[in-house]
């Protein structure tokens, strides 16, 4: 336990250390390299940060312009335990180094940036709708590789802009499960099954949450985490997610 809070301890120092740098060195942007105080230039936002008009509110996914309904028919036919999902952009090049940045790479100013526009999808109705703000968990031991978990960097800001409050530690992950990136679609929902327990059930009851994470791919994980939250009382689970990707 000892050379696991050591361990956890260096990568977040690490972590402090490229953030550091990252405010230090000259404003550019990250994609064109221009100056810029910011992360991301206007020009990069305009030209890449962008969603489809009509998602389907439940998964977040493209609708077809055909489709007359507000959910796609996956969610029709088999609605998730979440309720809705708010989504900043598309999980394409060239968000999708952006988002591998702050992950892999502790490029924590992006975070800021990533909350800035996530913020901007909301609707006045959608924020009247969330309580508390919370966050997808990383395990012990995952938090101890990384040194930070991306989606608390981006609810941290989001709970500002949004003049929620923040209770990232409502859940956690009590299974260190594999990567949902490295696996078949078909193992996802049961890589995630149990991966989730609630910490403090009295702050939960009757609870309106907004879940924060960085990608959205399947759902799993945010699917499992919501239908946790709500065995221990939540009363809606919307999810905030920086960029989705398209369905398969």
């Amino acid at each position: 336990m000892h050379d696991s809070n050591s361990a956890m301890q260096q990568n977040l120092f690490a972590a402090w250390l490229t953030s550091i740098a990252h405010g230090l060195l000259p404003g550019q942007c990250a994609l064109c390299g221009q100056n810029c105080a910011d992360p991301l230039c206007s020009n990069c936002i305009a030209r890449h940060v962008h969603t489809p008009t009509e998602r389907c509110t439940c998964c977040g996914i493209p609708l077809q312009s055909s489709d007359k309904s507000s959910l796609c028919g996956g969610c029709l036919s088999n609605p998730p335990s979440f309720d809705a999902t708010v989504v900043a952009t598309a999980y394409a090049a060239p968000i999708d180094q952006l988002v591998q940045g702050l992950k892999f790479h502790a490029r924590l100013p992006l975070a800021a940036t990533f909350a800035r526009l996530l913020a901007l999808a909301f609707t006045e109705d959608m924020i009247c709708q969330i309580d508390l703000i919370t966050i997808v968990p990383l395990s012990r031991a995952r938090l101890a590789e990384r040194g930070f978990n991306q989606a608390m960097e981006i609810a941290r800001p989001l709970a500002r802009l949004l003049k929620k409050p923040l209770l990232p530690s409502l859940s956690l992950r009590v299974r260190d499960t594999s990567a949902q990136a490295s696996l078949p679609l078909s193992e996802r929902r049961v890589n995630m099954r149990s991966a989730f327990a609630v910490h403090d059930r009295q702050k939960l009851t009757g609870q309106r949450l907004l879940v924060v994470d960085d990608v959205m791919t399947t759902g799993c994980t945010l699917n499992e985490l919501a239908a946790c939250l709500k065995r221990h009382g939540a009363l809606r689970v919307t999810n905030a997610v920086f960029a989705r990707t398209a369905p398969h």
